[in-house]
C-alpha cells in the first residue's frame, strides 16, 4: 500500500493533476482524492476531457 502521508501536498495535487491528465486508473485517482480530502486540500473542478 502506498503511504500516501509521506507526501507533501504539492507532490500529491501534482501527483492527482497528472493522473487525471493522464487517465490513469480511477482506483489510484481516488486513492488520490482520499488523501486530498483528508487533508481538507481544493481541488479544481476539472471539465470531462479538458
Amino acid at each position: 500500500m502506498i503511504e500516501m502521508r509521506l507526501l507533501s501536498n504539492e507532490i500529491l495535487m501534482d501527483t492527482y493533476n497528472k493522473a487525471v491528465e493522464m487517465q490513469l486508473e480511477r482506483e489510484f485517482i481516488n486513492m488520490l482524492l482520499m488523501e486530498i480530502h483528508r487533508r481538507d486540500l481544493k481541488v479544481p473542478n476539472r471539465r470531462q476531457g479538458a
